[in-house]
């Protein structure tokens, strides 16, 4: 049985193996030898696969890494191994929900889609970047803009304030590996985000339109804009849900969406400590302090609240981490904890954030977490 690292390198325990679920996507990790009790395997090369949507990754493949060894791009590496000639995966079943379940499109079928409301609306900015994100990311919140279903995105900031150490539209050259994706370039208008939302509620009775995603940087830092577009959905359209997924860093700015109309935030954060916050945000201009008075004033305002946490073996669990997080949870109740595989080279992370103390294996910190909020993985509108 090979190693697992889940801050600490180990054997996984049976109760952190499940046979790998449909989607799962293998890797090979170039330049790094899988760990057993005798060592490193020479001649062989460490796997790990990318865990689908709905699951949470438990451990993380432990291997010795050759000296020039480059860095792993922006994937979320989990632990895998084969026993009796199937594959096992270190992961648990966290969410449920047939929007996020891998999709298979007849040919053309997407792209149709797309040809025909771009066609409807030539001149939207909103509609051109959400079908470059359907087409080369696979987008779900983008593709389901197009499919008339579910939670649709509305990116509206080409900006960010913070500089995290793996951000997935936009790295420093230096960074030693690429962004995934592009950052949009453009500041999307109010008329032109609620163009797009008030098409999607007048076809989906339950939808949720989003600003802020993957493809862009901070939407707070578009405040007035994203207001403005609230107030004219709700002007025309009264049903579904208006969510904004933010970093949380400047309550005022949030106070004037929600003044607007806003009915959920998904807050996002990899840590409860202000020291391994900093670490992986690099902040500029706000700090932990900030975000965490954001989640308390969208509770106060009683929306819809969740958060959207970063999740990696070794940090998420750490025993100091789970006491900063039941500390803060049982004075500010969520809604929901989502649970978010952080896409990065585990070295570079725990280079960054520093290895645990004291794990207590992630099974354990959901456990914990769940005995003080729902977990889970997809927004969920009740």
């Amino acid at each position: 049985m090979p190693f697992a690292d889940g801050g600490i390198v180990r054997e996984p325990r049976p109760d952190e193996l499940i046979p790998a679920p449909d989607g799962t996507l293998e890797m090979m990790l170039p330049q790094r030898r899988p760990l057993t009790t005798i060592g490193p395997i020479d001649g062989r090369t460490a796997l790990a696969v990318a865990l689908p949507a709905g699951y949470t990754r438990l451990l993380l493949p432990a291997y010795a890494r050759e000296r020039d060894a480059p860095m792993l791009p922006l994937f979320g590496y989990t632990f895998a191994c084969s026993i009796d000639d199937r594959l096992y995966v270190a992961a648990m079943r966290t969410d449920e929900g047939e929007d996020w379940q891998p999709r298979r499109f007849a040919a053309g079928e997407l792209e149709e889609s797309i040809a025909r409301r771009l066609a409807g609306a030539p001149e939207s900015g909103v509609l051109r970047q959400l079908a470059l994100c359907s087409r080369e990311y696979a987008c779900f919140t983008a593709q389901n803009v197009f499919l008339e279903r579910g939670e649709a995105a509305l990116p509206v900031s080409p900006k960010c304030n913070a500089r995290c150490i793996g951000c997935i539209s936009e790295l420093e050259p230096d960074a030693g590996v690429p962004s995934p994706q592009a950052r949009i370039a453009q500041e999307m208008t109010a008329g032109d985000l609620t163009g797009v939302a008030i098409h999607h509620l007048e076809r989906v009775d339950d939808g949720i339109v989003s600003f802020g995603q993957g493809c862009e940087g901070e939407p707070l830092l578009r405040s007035i804009a994203i207001a403005r577009a609230i107030e004219q959905i709700r002007w025309r359209r009264s049903n579904g849900t208006i969510n904004l997924n933010t970093n949380g860093s400047r309550p005022a700015e949030l106070r004037r969406c929600i003044d607007a109309g806003l009915d959920a935030v998904r807050i996002s954060l990899n840590s409860f400590r202000p020291a391994v916050y900093a670490a992986y945000y690099r902040p500029h201009g706000y700090d932990l302090a900030d975000v965490l008075e954001s989640i308390r004033l969208a509770v106060q305002r009683r929306l819809r609240v969740s958060l959207n946490l970063l999740t990696h073996p070794g940090v998420t669990d750490d025993d100091a981490e789970i006491a900063a997080m039941e500390e803060f949870l049982r004075s500010c109740p969520i809604a929901m904890v989502q649970t978010r595989t952080l896409n990065i080279d585990p070295e570079r992370y725990f280079d960054a954030v520093g290895r645990p103390r004291a794990p207590i294996g992630m099974r354990a910190a959901i456990a914990r977490l769940r005995a003080l909020t729902q977990v889970g993985n997809f927004t969920h509108t009740h």
